[in-house]
């Protein structure tokens, strides 16, 4: 992969993003570490099953899908599980930056800065081989997908306890990060057959 520098002024930080990182179940490890995966209709379906229900749904949610899908998400777990813990030791995939990769996968680009204090960026070092490392001295961190003639760029601020924070995206960019999500969960995450995989989610609720 190829390594560029970059000079980027003017980058301004937005605040926390619409990530809802915050919103993701802690006592249900399943549910969690599927959450951001699964389709609404799906969390619905879960949430208002039983304890056998739910247990069925598990089995259920990987029979409906096909076996690269599984090992995606195992190979994809493998690498975070490492990667982030010291983010959250407890739930390393319960951070922004294991969300994301977890949805969308390895980034083209990853890009690291300094803030200098005065709203600039300087000098980019782009490294895609380097997913969750600590670059000492950096801040700034920006993941890059290709999403069709756009570019959808992950922005994080690192923060205290050795974190890096999503920020949100200027309102220019913030209309592909949904598209781009709705894609990896239909095309990379989907069941075959979504009418059949519905009738069976809706036997379960019979389950006590």
């Amino acid at each position: 992969m190829r390594y560029r520098t970059i000079l980027i002024v003017g980058i301004v930080v937005f605040g926390l993003a619409a990530g809802r990182v915050n919103a993701l179940p802690k006592k249900d490890v399943w549910y969690a570490q599927h959450y951001f995966l699964m389709q609404d209709y799906e969390r619905q379906a879960y949430k208002s099953l039983s304890a056998n229900g739910k247990r069925e749904f598990q089995k259920l949610y990987w029979e409906a899908r096909s076996p690269a899908a599984k090992e995606e998400f195992d190979l994809r777990m493998a690498y975070i599980m490492p990667k982030f813990k010291s983010e959250n030791s407890a739930q390393p995939w319960n951070t922004d930056r294991a969300r994301i990769y977890l949805l969308n996968g390895r980034p083209a680009d990853i890009a690291w800065s300094q803030d200098t204090g005065n709203n600039a960026a300087v000098r980019f070092n782009q490294v895609s081989d380097s997913v969750g490392e600590n670059i000492e001295g950096m801040t700034r961190e920006v993941w890059t997908y290709p999403f069709g003639p756009q570019l959808v760029k992950y922005r994080f601020s690192s923060s205290p306890q050795n974190k890096w924070v999503q920020v949100q995206p200027p309102a220019s960019e913030g209309r592909y990060f949904q598209a781009l999500e709705l894609r990896s969960r239909n095309e990379t995450w989907g069941p075959n057959d979504e009418e059949a995989y519905k009738a069976r989610l809706d036997e379960l609720k019979a389950i006590k």
